[in-house]
Parts: structure tokens; C-alpha cells; sequence
């Protein structure tokens, strides 16, 4: 596979990844409010993984293809996320003091699953995946294009923790000792979540039935 689409679909994703949506609200929730990084951000990239696994597969394709598919996935993905920009709205937490809910026991492996689910669930993310990837895979380099399909994710998901990883500690640092900041950071990453949600869940609804 030639370097230069490697390199070209790299690009593509850190310009694509700069744009704030709902992997930024939840990593600014989680490191703001939680002061959680590792988990949430390992969580959305575990998403990403299984993406990329079933777009390789195949299985994309046909999820992309089948409109009651997309519809019953967005309206997962847009409920979930709905769900956790109202418990990041709701939250009474002393941000950037460890907070009651996470002395209240919130595993990492909560904010594992939570991140997955966020990246996983995200029809466009999906679609991106079916739009984007193909572009840059290469039928006479040799390659079987799942293969390269597969690699294309890699990098996809190598440049999401590239960007995360930072945001998120510098989030904490920046914003952890600044509760009045922290709080209202929290509850644009809430109101976030919850428009993305819904909007997603009307743009669904406008093609599938308009």
C-alpha cells in the first residue's frame, strides 16, 4: 500500500478529528468533570476498533444500505447520547476534586463502555468509515482492500489518540483548577451531547421518512 494515501488519509483524519462533536463533548465531561483521560479516551478508541472491524468485514455496506438499519442504529447512538449529556447536565459533582461520583465508585470500565459506546453508536462515524476509507485503498498495491481498509483504520484510530490523549489532559490541567470554568466546560460538553443527539436523530428521521 503506498505511503503517500497512508499519509494523505492522515491528514484527512486529524482535520476530520479537530472538529469538536461528541468524542470531544465526552472526553471534556469525563476529564473535566471525573478527571478521568485514560479510560474514556482508550473507550472511544476501542469504538473506533470496532468500526473498522466491521467495515473491513464487510458488514458496513450492508448497514449502510439498509435504511431500517441505519435508522434503528442512529436512534440507539442519538439515545445514548442524549442520555449521557443529561447525566453530564445533571451531575452535581465537586469538578476537579475527584467529585462524588467517582468516590460513589465509577470504574474505569464504565467510562471504557461509555467511550465505545459514543464512537461505536455514531452512524456518521460509520458512514465515514464507508466514505472516506475507500478513497485511499489502492486495488493493484497488492493488498487484499480489507486489508488495507483495515490499515487505513489504524490510522484513523493512532491519530485520534495523538489528538485525545492531549485534549483530555489538557482539559484536566487547564480546567481542573478552575471549578467555575470546569462546571460551565461541563455543561456545554452536556448541552453538546444532547444536540448532537437529537440532531441526529432528526436528520435520520427527515431521510428515512420525508
Amino acid at each position: 500500500m503506498p505511503a503517500s494515501a497512508v499519509l494523505g488519509f492522515a491528514l484527512v483524519a486529524f482535520t476530520l478529528i479537530m472538529v469538536p462533536g461528541p468524542d470531544w463533548a465526552y472526553i471534556l465531561a469525563a476529564a473535566v468533570r471525573d478527571r478521568v483521560v485514560l479510560p474514556a479516551v482508550g473507550g472511544l478508541l476501542l469504538g473506533y476498533a470496532a468500526v473498522t472491524l466491521v467495515v473491513s468485514a464487510g458488514v458496513g455496506s450492508l448497514v449502510a444500505g439498509s435504511s431500517t438499519a441505519l435508522l434503528v442504529l442512529t436512534v440507539g447512538g442519538a439515545a445514548y447520547l442524549v442520555h449521557l449529556g443529561t447525566k453530564a447536565l445533571r451531575s452535581r459533582a465537586e469538578i476537579g476534586h475527584g467529585g462524588p461520583e467517582m468516590v460513589a465508585g465509577a470504574s474505569p470500565l464504565r467510562y471504557v463502555v461509555r467511550g465505545a459506546g459514543v464512537s461505536a453508536l455514531n452512524p456518521k462515524g460509520l458512514l465515514l468509515f464507508l466514505s472516506v476509507l475507500p478513497q485511499f485503498t489502492r486495488p493493484s498495491a497488492g493488498w487484499p482492500v480489507a486489508v488495507q481498509l483495515a490499515t487505513l483504520g489504524a490510522v484513523f484510530i493512532a491519530a485520534c489518540a495523538t489528538f485525545y490523549f492531549p485534549l483530555g489532559y489538557a482539559s484536566d490541567r487547564v480546567l481542573g483548577a478552575r471549578p467555575g470554568a470546569a462546571r460551565a466546560t461541563t455543561r456545554i460538553a452536556g448541552v453538546a451531547m444532547v444536540v448532537v443527539g437529537l440532531a441526529l436523530l432528526a436528520e435520520r428521521v427527515v431521510e428515512t421518512f420525508g
